[in-house]
């Protein structure tokens, strides 16, 4: 079941620009997602909302929820984009999936039996995966809406992800293997076997089989090779607590709570902010 709810957003086909009293850039950006080309989202706990985000130049608000708990995007977790432009955000205020309309509605996909939705990683055959906390189990949900199917069970799901060849990854960031592939056959396959991680929050994965592991706690990004071995990719500053990643293009995009920022970090390691905070 589905439901259509719309509310007081700062929504339009240009967003709005925050009002005054608003803030003038994120606060405590949990996720981040590639949108239309050049353009990024930002799911921020504490604005309650979504940001819109354009390199170097500086962040627009895209999307508000109300302050009163249980509303829509009060507790926003999580942010996905599909290739066909399909945005969906997850809210534990509301223990739901939303998919955003090109209006600012928001048409919630499962009825509120999600627990704690952490992430969502949309699959190109037309559903989506999500992570929840509460239940510690991996759910299967269509884009269209509906019963939310129980894929796996896993201790402390966070960051999920769908790789080119259409294979879920989940980090498990309380496991003794932190990080997951879930195989054809339904099976769990273990990538990472062992406690590497200081607190694993998310994962991304390139067209050559290698996986970006953000870990909020070590102040890092690490790569994980196919044969399930870690090393460093990134550590430090400007980076504080790394946690949702996503690509731009080659470039992986991670949003840092600590650091209020959205960070571009490319090929060779080199990390930058992603928007001007400057007005």
């Amino acid at each position: 079941m589905s439901c259509c709810i719309a509310l007081g957003f700062a929504f339009s086909g240009s967003p709005a620009r925050a009002a005054d009293a608003q803030p003038r850039q994120p606060i405590y950006p949990l996720a981040v997602a590639a949108f239309k080309d050049s353009d990024v989202l930002v799911a921020d706990r504490l604005l309650p909302g979504l940001w819109k985000l354009k390199a170097g130049d500086v962040p627009e608000v895209f999307l508000t929820a109300g302050s009163a708990f249980r509303q829509p995007l009060n507790a926003i977790r999580s942010v996905a984009v599909a290739a066909n432009g399909t945005t969906l955000v997850a809210c534990s205020a509301t223990r739901e999936i939303y998919r955003v309309q090109d209006n600012g509605k928001l048409t919630g996909l499962t009825g509120g039996k999600i627990g704690i939705p952490v992430d969502i990683a949309i699959h190109p055959d037309g559903h989506c995966f999500v992570s929840d906390l509460e239940t510690q189990q991996i759910f299967k949900v269509p884009l269209a809406g509906g019963e939310p199917e129980a894929l796996i069970r896993l201790a402390a799901p966070r960051g999920l992800c769908v790789d080119p060849a259409g294979r879920l990854w989940a980090v498990a960031s309380s496991a003794d293997a932190p990080l997951v592939r879930l195989a054809s056959n339904g099976t769990i396959e273990q990538i990472v076997k062992t406690r590497a991680f200081s607190f694993p929050q998310d994962v991304l994965v390139d067209a050559a089989g290698l996986a970006y592991v953000s870990d909020s706690y070590d102040s890092s990004i690490s790569r994980v090779d196919q044969a399930g071995g870690v090393t460093v990719w990134v550590k430090g500053e400007p980076l504080i607590a790394p946690v949702g990643m996503d690509w731009l293009g080659k470039e992986v995009l991670v949003a840092d709570p600590r650091a209020g920022e959205v960070f571009a970090i490319d090929t060779t390691g080199q990390a930058r902010a992603f928007s001007n905070k400057k007005r």
